[in-house]
């Protein structure tokens, strides 16, 4: 049976009385509108009236100022699905509908030549797939078995129409919402010139609808009570500033001329035109250093892809180098992979790749091994050196994003009664630069501890490395005994017990006891409690420790959810998908029609080619997020290691820390879903429709648009 979800919903019709609802409710979307199989499929596409007096309920017209790429994907694909299945005539089952009668439908290649799609600015160019491509839609015929011809026929016919009434449908729509926008640009000037006339100020419109938030939102692997997190310490890069792109372009151009001066590497690098590349590299990656090769791991470490430099390496390839399983033992893991998990790491992906291409290029022999380890004692070396952070912090704006609700949340958290910790591993006059630049000269006031340098993650295991102050006007070290970290005051290096310590914070689990000095040396209960909140954007350095020696909350900056998103919301990403669920469906239905036998040869070819075309629908969806590897929380059709250690040590993660001004300072986060076997998410007991009840509905006028 297929099922459309109506659990969720994308678009609230207003922004004041409905949005902290749908920053609620939008963490389950992701999953419903991507992941769901399409025997279950999960399109939220109608919209949560909420006993609006002024929305009829049967009825949920397109609200004007919405970004409307999340509604009109699910639009497409409510419709092209309700249509192409009864035209199809294809069931579970893979018998004729009795409902409707089945017709082929034909491929329409879609035009785009109206004026207001030529003329519109701005409007994202996607990755367009045809659907008269041959390689894409066509389906395999069995020989001899007619039963599973009838199902490969009737699940082609479906593909087809799937794609082919999608791509009319948006073209229709992107028309509306070009018109809609248009006509409230107009309405806004008008507006203004209102205002100017009068000098009366503009009134805000309660009932404006909001904007697509799904980039915006704090997502929970746990459930989390902020309001029984008494502390909040945050990270600094990456955290508390973000950085613009110019800032990796500059880390591997110092790097590469390191290269060259210190390692003594060709010269002819500088002059072969080399540059970081954004669309190359992603997080959680790893570098084999045995082959030079930069691989992305599914969850269980198995090698889902590598990269030679720019070259891809071919399947046989992997199998030959990895022993035929793709995978290595953990003695090999340690010894050979370089893990690259935080975003400073992608200059190093990018530039150990293209070093490598570089030498196959010119037929250069060079040892895999000694290359990355001069590459990477390069990009160390940068960092040591701080001569990027100089720069940087002579010119913040160039590097710097704007960070205009970091104050925002700071205060809140401030104002709630919740102690806030500043820990970076970056010096003090670096990041003073940044933060004076984000938020103001007098930063250091919403701070209770202000700890830079702190040598994360050793910061958490150190049991006996003291505090230094560090003078805020000179920058230099006090070589004192610290016996009390005060307001105000900046201090270098020292470790968690000491800080606790040094502070006499009551941080025991049971809020009452005083921590003693001896309590604090021993760690123990005064160290373990979840009543800490550390946020950071390195896994490795800023939250596994916090998480498995302490039990502290952990919450990830991952700017990466944001990105993915927005481009997994698009309608061809979507349709990629559901293409995907609907052969591995198709491979379900005919292993039923086949029994439980032996196969012969033109059986297992069938299932090969279909499992082949799956394949190519996978590499369409990597292509459609913008890098070689495709999405960095899934290792093709598996959760990348970067997202399953994401889970293990999370609690929260969210795109940036401005995220958090969407919630209360009290707010409990609830997991999406907890579940991870099979078994459960197919007993899943959530809400639902079925598809034939939508259908009729449609019939008797009610309108579903």
């Amino acid at each position: 049976r297929y099922h459309i979800s109506c659990q969720n919903s994308f678009i609230k019709p207003s922004a004041s009385s409905r949005h902290r609802d749908m920053l609620y409710r939008m963490p389950n979307l992701l999953a419903l509108a991507v992941f769901g199989p399409l025997c279950a499929v999960s399109l939220a596409f109608v919209p949560a009236h909420h006993n609006d007096p002024n929305q009829n309920s049967h009825q949920t017209p397109l609200p004007p100022n919405t970004n409307t790429r999340t509604y009109k994907a699910n639009t497409v694909l409510y419709t092209s699905i309700s249509t192409t299945l009864v035209t199809s005539g294809i069931n579970e089952e893979g018998d004729e509908s009795t409902d409707a009668e089945s017709v082929s439908i034909l491929p329409k290649t879609p035009t785009k030549s109206s004026p207001e799609l030529s003329q519109r600015e701005g409007l994202q160019q996607e990755h367009i797939i045809d659907p008269s491509d041959d390689a894409l839609f066509t389906l395999p015929r069995h020989s001899s078995n007619g039963d599973v011809n009838e199902i490969l026929a009737k699940t082609e016919r479906a593909l087809r129409g799937l794609h082919a009434h999608s791509l009319e449908i948006q073209d229709r729509l992107e028309i509306q919402q070009f018109q809609a926008e248009e006509e409230n640009a107009a309405n806004a000037m008008h507006a203004d010139d209102m205002s100017a006339e009068t000098g009366a100020l503009p009134v805000a419109n309660d009932d404006e609808p909001i904007a697509d938030y799904g980039h915006d939102l704090v997502f929970s692997n746990t459930y989390v009570d902020l309001g029984k997190v008494d502390t909040v310490g945050f990270d600094y890069d990456y955290t508390l500033v973000t950085y613009k792109e110019e800032l990796l372009h500059l880390i591997y151009e110092k790097a590469l001329k390191r290269l060259v001066e210190d390692k003594y590497y060709p010269v002819e690098l500088l002059d072969a035109g080399l540059k970081f590349d954004p669309h190359f590299s992603i997080r959680g990656l790893a570098v084999d250093k045995e082959t030079g090769w930069i691989c992305h791991l599914s969850y269980t470490h198995k090698v889902a892809c590598a990269w030679e430099g720019r070259n891809k390496v071919s399947r046989g390839r992997l199998m030959e180098e990895y022993s035929g399983k793709r995978s290595l033992t953990p003695d090999e893991r340690k010894k050979r992979l370089k893990p690259l998990n935080d975003l400073f790491s992608m200059a190093e992906c990018c530039l150990i790749a293209d070093v490598v291409q570089f030498f196959l290029d010119r037929g250069i022999p060079f040892c895999p091994r000694n290359a990355v380890h001069d590459i990477l004692s390069s990009i160390g070396s940068t960092h040591v050196s701080g001569e990027f952070h100089r720069m940087v912090a002579v010119d913040p704006g160039r590097y710097f994003e704007e960070q205009p609700h970091l104050k925002e949340v700071i205060s809140s958290l401030k104002e709630s009664g919740k102690r806030l910790i500043f820990a970076s591993n970056s010096p003090f006059w670096y990041v003073d630069a940044g933060m004076k630049h984000v938020i103001g000269d007098d930063w250091r006031e919403d701070w209770d501890v202000v700890i830079v340098s702190a040598g994360k993650p050793l910061f958490y295991t150190e049991e006996a490395r003291p505090f230094r102050e560090v003078s805020s006007v000179t920058g230099r070290i006090k070589f004192k005994k610290i016996d009390v970290l005060e307001k105000g005051e900046v201090y270098t290096e020292g470790c968690l017990r000491e800080l606790i310590r040094c502070t006499n914070w009551n941080l025991s689990a049971d809020n009452r006891t005083p921590i003693t000095s001896d309590a604090a040396r021993l760690g123990a209960d005064a160290l373990a409690t979840p009543k800490v909140l550390y946020i950071g954007d390195s896994l490795f350095a800023d939250l596994v420790d916090a998480k498995r020696q302490y039990g502290w909350t952990t919450a990830a900056v991952t700017p990466e959810v944001g990105h993915e998103i927005e481009k997994m919301s698009h309608t061809q990403f979507i349709l990629a998908q559901r293409s995907i669920d609907l052969l591995l469906n198709l491979l379900r239905n005919i292993q039923v029609k086949l029994g439980n036998g032996l196969r012969s040869s033109e059986d297992m070819c069938i299932l090969d080619s279909i499992e082949g075309l799956v394949s190519k629908w996978r590499d369409q969806q990597t292509l459609m997020l913008g890098n070689p590897f495709g999405s960095v929380f899934r290792a093709r059709y598996q959760p990348s290691l970067f997202a399953h250690s994401l889970r293990r040590y999370c609690d929260l993660y969210m795109s940036s820390v401005s995220s958090l001004r969407h919630y209360s300072p009290q707010h409990r986060f609830y997991p999406s879903d907890a579940r991870l076997l099979s078994h459960e998410i197919g007993a899943s007991n959530a809400e639902c429709w079925d598809l034939d009840d939508v259908l009729s509905a449609s019939d008797d006028g009610l309108s579903l648009l």
